[in-house]
């Protein structure tokens, strides 16, 4: 790349691939590489490699799989908290790429950062309230309420709600390592394949696909209530199949029995808008992670 204006890195740090990218002044891609996450210094070390023949770098946005400190000021802003992932609990990811590449940098969870890109260049422009939902390997939801990303005592942990589950009809106890079968203990992609045997992208069985189908209406419908977005998102892995979101939408208008009524969807092509699939594909995370990185850049004082 020739040039002196400066580039915009992002990070979509995942549980099994970390994305990285740089973009332009007008956050458009120029060049992305996906480095496995082996052990943090690995890992770590190849994004430093990645962004340091990527000059001059102005910022570096960072949206990593959590539970992650995402606080400014706090004394373990950046790191990653009680994850089940292997070799990263208490891992700090925002202080030694910050050291490497001299650069201000921003961090979110993985979710939030997608809702952002999504918000920003993507399904959810121009909406006041949006959420992203991701089912893949495991089940998170990112949030914009009034034109900013949604932090509380931490941020939102919405694949560990609890959502109704008939042992009856599925005795898989949940794959939760905390709660068993939460949200994410019964519908992540983890989960469907401990309970099938098969990875998501190998079942074909319709009944599997109908029981996935529930759980993830189930959840879109606790989000419907509790926020009231105007549009949810659902994306990851697992969503990729053809499948599931048709059968996500018919599901959730029987399961919100017609209330309250307008403007939330009452019918098949109101829900249709209502509940989509990302428009940025498979970058909505690692653009959010730019725009990030605009954020930092521009030093504000408004915490997204």
């Amino acid at each position: 790349m020739d040039g002196a204006a400066p580039f915009y890195g992002g990070i979509e740090a995942g549980g099994t691939k970390w994305v990285c990218a740089v973009a332009d002044a007008g956050g458009g891609l120029l060049s992305t590489e996906v480095i496995p996450t082996s052990t943090p210094e690995t890992t770590i070390r190849a994004a430093v490699r990645f962004f340091g023949d990527h000059r001059p770098l102005a910022a570096l946005g960072i949206g990593t799989f959590g539970p992650v400190d995402v606080r400014p000021g706090s004394p373990t802003y950046g790191r990653i908290l009680a994850t089940p992932k292997p070799g990263w609990a208490n891992v700090d990811v925002v202080s030694p790429l910050r050291a490497a590449l001299g650069v201000p940098v921003r961090l979110d969870t993985d979710v939030n950062a997608a809702a952002l890109g999504e918000w920003r260049r993507g399904a959810g422009a121009g909406l006041g309230t949006f959420a992203y939902m991701t089912v893949g390997t495991g089940v998170g939801v990112g949030a914009v309420v009034n034109d900013g990303l949604v932090h509380g005592l931490l941020h939102p942990e919405f694949g560990h709600i609890r959502i109704p589950h008939d042992p009856v009809r599925d005795p898989f106890a949940g794959s939760c390592p905390f709660h068993g079968d939460c949200l994410e203990g019964l519908a992540s992609g983890e989960a469907m394949r401990r309970r099938w045997g098969r990875p998501a992208e190998r079942l074909d069985d319709p009944s599997a696909w109908e029981l996935e189908a529930e759980y993830v209406a189930l959840a879109v419908m606790n989000l419907t209530y509790a926020l009231s977005p105007e549009r949810i998102v659902v994306g990851g892995g697992v969503a990729r199949h053809p499948a599931l979101l048709p059968a996500v939408r018919a599901r959730l208008l029987t399961l919100a029995a017609g209330y309250p009524g307008a403007p939330l969807p009452t019918g098949p092509a109101a829900m249709e808008e209502y509940v989509t699939g990302p428009s940025l594909g498979d970058h909505s995370g690692v653009v959010g992670a730019v725009e990030l990185a605009r954020v930092a850049s521009a030093e504000s004082t408004r915490f997204l």
